[in-house]
């Protein structure tokens, strides 16, 4: 099932051209919030009142992850006003909802970069995950996403799939990133997160990548990406690429701004086993995540929303997504 394909007319084409996974994926595209509480009449003012949950990652400054802090020793502020914390979770043992999403485009067939990749995948899935975590894989190439395998804590089926997944067609990054958090959200866990694999070649997308962080970070679900052997050669990039001066230096910003922006983090490994490293650090992120929820009351008139986090130990290194617009 194919949860985007675009139009290659139009940036952001009437629906279903761009987006025929959901209405609230069309809104998205038009750059409209995420659907919410409708606004109401405050002191003569509109108010949107909108429910914001986001995951939440704290470490020392050391990189050890936090695991003992209680709802008291968070402070949310939203552009500039203190929130009220409605949901508090973090327990390391609960299961998680992973999606994979997958570059299969015709570069990652280059440098054995896509087997190296479903073997890694296949070491993470059988030895890392734990049977209750349930994950999907999205994959992409040719301005599509789709379904390979839906979520399910049974492995058989992904690894078979993953196991047929060959590099074929050029590389919409950057829309990718843009639709799949909206599929991400509907696993059944609290703790979820989106694993971006690919080595950062675009060559395709409609959207820049701040749009594609933009829309992304709509979503409480924060993105990890993993930048596989990200092409060094300024030669090589040129063949693959249709932006005129693409670098690995700006890959790689493009690639660590998707996962700032949600909340998430970047790897840039070279090696299989830096990707396993990589694999299994996101492991461990993901079972550290704080989950906290709060209600918004904001003038519906200021549409970007920042959200900043900060632990009462001020030496602490907070980290959740950005924002997001109304």
């Amino acid at each position: 099932m194919d949860i985007a394909r675009r139009s290659r007319k139009m940036k952001n084409p009437p629906p279903p051209a761009l987006f025929i996974f959901a209405a609230a994926l069309l809104a998205a595209a038009a750059g409209q919030a995420w659907p919410q509480d409708k606004p109401q009449e405050l002191h003569g003012s509109e108010v949107s009142v909108t429910s914001v949950t986001i995951a939440v990652t704290v470490q020392t400054k050391r990189g050890k992850f936090v695991n003992d802090l209680e709802r008291d020793d968070f402070t949310i502020t939203e552009n500039g006003v203190k929130q009220v914390l409605t949901q508090f979770k973090h327990d390391f043992l609960a299961p998680s909802s992973l999606t994979i999403l997958l570059d299969v485009s015709g570069s990652m067939a280059l440098l054995d970069k896509m087997q190296e990749s479903r073997d890694a995948l296949r070491k993470f899935l059988t030895a890392s995950l734990r049977p209750e975590d349930e994950t999907a894989l999205l994959i992409f190439a040719d301005g599509d996403v789709e379904v390979a395998s839906g979520y399910s804590t049974e492995r058989a089926n992904l690894l078979k799939v993953l196991e047929k997944t060959e590099a074929y067609g050029k590389t919409a990054l950057n829309d990718a990133v843009a639709v799949s958090p909206e599929f991400a959200r509907r696993g059944r866990h609290d703790k979820k997160a989106l694993l971006l694999i690919t080595d950062g070649v675009e060559n395709d997308s409609q959207y820049s990548p701040a749009e594609a962080a933009e829309t992304a970070r709509k979503i409480d679900v924060p993105i990890y990406t993993i930048g596989y052997k990200i092409p060094l050669d300024e030669r090589l990039l040129a063949r693959h690429t249709k932006a005129a001066g693409m670098t690995a230096t700006g890959i790689v910003e493009s690639l660590a701004g998707f996962s700032r922006a949600t909340g998430g983090k970047a790897f840039f490994p070279r090696t299989p086993e830096e990707m396993d490293k990589a694999l299994d650090e996101v492991r461990r992120e993901m079972g550290h995540q704080y989950i906290l929820s709060y209600t918004s009351h904001a003038d519906a008139s200021v549409k970007y929303r920042r959200i900043k986090v900060v632990a009462r130990d001020k030496s602490l290194v907070v980290r959740t997504r950005e924002g997001y617009e109304y």
